[in-house]
């Protein structure tokens, strides 16, 4: 290997984090197949990019990203529904990227940050800092260090991945990309499409887990990891937590594909697959979707035992008879 390489050390956690990682990954291939399952992936692939823009201060709603992605009117800031379409480019064509190339890495920082950037797809001139919100983190290193900063990190990473874990390798690269801070902007958002991407190459169930609707729930967390290995000088505090992340949100795309497995009353089925995900809806529009006429038969059938089941959640829940009621997949 060549003279770089990030400092880490690998514990015990991290390689139970990977045991379990990969048996998760493992049942998720084996109860059902994201591949089979469009309306999750995209959802999930909506969830991810809403996340990863309101960890940089986006204030659309998913409701709004979403409807950006579909092609509809939105009302909002002219830049945060370009971020929106930018990023949807980019991980719509995730499959494409080489995650050990650099040239991809500016190209596809050249599609994240389109019309939004002055140095788009190109490693930045001036000085940066990493900021949670008003607090300076850390600032990163001087700008004429750059290219050779991320030369060295690609080189290592090329070697490395002969020895060490995807996963461990994935996290190692986000804390050391996030440290360089190569561009002038959308640094954030690149290190968790590299992430995805790298993984995505080891298993291509990662293309549609949506690993950034956990940091931006675990955001406070996130950059305290990256404050501690800072300070410590090594990713290996960040590499835990990340691998923590992973091994939660698989609980939930578990549970996400468990929910429209078999042992569901066919009537639930098929009330699921006309809801899209956190989007609430009134009754009379589910049966308009359902094509049923019979509210009382749509109550006792459908929506109850989705209900029961924790599948789907009322808007006013102590006022179940609400004209204003709401019913949303959870």
């Amino acid at each position: 290997m060549g003279e770089y390489r990030p400092p880490f050390t690998i514990t015990n956690k991290m390689l139970s984090y990977v045991s379990s990682i990969s048996e998760k990954i493992g049942r998720i291939s084996v109860i059902g197949n994201l591949e089979s399952k469009p309306h999750l992936r995209k959802n999930n692939r909506i969830k991810s990019i809403h996340s990863s823009l309101k960890i940089e201060a986006n204030s659309l709603t998913l409701g709004q990203v979403r409807d950006v992605i579909n092609g509809k009117a939105v009302l909002g800031e002219q830049k945060e529904i370009q971020e929106v379409k930018n990023a949807y480019t980019a991980y719509e064509h995730l499959v494409e990227i080489n995650p050990y190339d650099i040239r991809h890495l500016k190209k596809f920082h050249g599609i994240m940050t389109k019309y939004l950037v002055e140095e788009s797809g190109e490693f930045r001139s001036g000085e940066e800092g990493v900021f949670n919100g008003e607090q300076c983190i850390f600032m990163a290193p001087p700008a004429r260090f750059v290219p050779q900063l991320m030369n060295d990190l690609f080189a290592w990473m090329k070697e490395a991945r002969k020895d060490i874990h995807p996963l461990i390798l994935s996290s190692v690269f986000h804390y050391e990309f996030v440290f360089i801070h190569p561009f002038a902007d959308g640094n954030g958002r690149m290190a968790r499409l590299w992430h995805t991407a790298i993984l995505s190459k080891w298993k291509q169930v990662f293309e549609y887990i949506p690993i950034e609707s956990r940091i931006e729930k675990f955001q406070d967390e996130y950059y305290d990891a990256i404050a501690q290995c800072h300070v410590a000088g090594e990713s290996t505090i960040f590499v835990e937590f990340m691998l923590s992340q992973i091994d939660k949100i698989l609980d939930d795309i578990s549970i996400q594909i468990n929910g429209e497995n078999e042992y569901l009353p066919e009537t639930v089925q098929k009330l699921l697959e006309v809801m899209e995900y956190e989007i609430p809806y009134t009754g009379n529009a589910l049966m308009e979707k359902l094509g049923l006429k019979a509210k009382e038969g749509f109550r006792r059938n459908y929506l109850h035992p989705a209900i029961e089941m924790n599948l789907i959640r009322m808007t006013i829940p102590d006022k179940p008879n609400s004209r204003n009621q709401r019913y949303v997949r959870t």
